[in-house]
């Protein structure tokens, strides 16, 4: 794979509920297996701090730096103040410098445009995504669904690592 251009980007959207966060946390390992080193962003509707009060990080965040950066020789952490609108995607692929990862996942933005894969899970009788966003190269879900595009098994992580690695990522290698 190309190190000197920027990786893939490849978003999973579905509705609250439909099972993103589970099915990441079982798809990431199985890249990770067949070689392929994954970058993740997660957006979160929710405020969250990521260093507690009385921390260093903390105190010196609050008296206005920004970013912050926390770093051990175990993990990174950048703690930048963002402004009260929303972010953009776009924005964060900042964090990952060229030739760190293979592909980055991305978890949320669902409304931008950028290839995904669409999780649905019947029972939630949520409207499907796909009609209304041309983004959507897949559908991952439970049931069976008339489709044109590639129908994908939800519960078979290792069938959509498959489609991501043959389908997603030789294609951008290629282009």
């Amino acid at each position: 794979m190309k190190t000197t251009m920027k990786p893939p980007v490849l978003g999973f959207a579905a509705n609250s509920g439909t099972g993103k966060t589970t099915l990441l946390s079982r798809l990431i390992p199985i890249l990770d297996e067949r070689g392929i080193k994954v970058g993740l962003i997660k957006h979160s509707h929710h405020d969250f701090d990521i260093d507690q009060p009385g921390k260093d990080s903390y105190r010196l965040r609050k008296a206005g730096a920004s970013p912050v950066v926390l770093v051990s020789s175990h993990r990174r952490a950048v703690i930048t103040e963002l402004s009260s609108t929303e972010p953009t995607l776009a924005e964060q692929l900042y964090c990952f410098p060229v030739g760190s990862v293979n592909l980055i996942i991305v978890e949320g933005f669902k409304h931008e445009e950028f290839p995904k894969i669409e999780l649905h899970r019947a029972e939630l009788n949520s409207p499907l995504l796909h009609p209304h966003d041309d983004a959507i190269i897949a559908i991952a879900s439970d049931s069976h669904l008339q489709t044109s595009l590639p129908l994908l098994d939800l519960n078979n992580p290792a069938q959509i690592a498959g489609f991501v690695i043959d389908q997603f990522l030789s294609s951008k290698i290629n282009d």
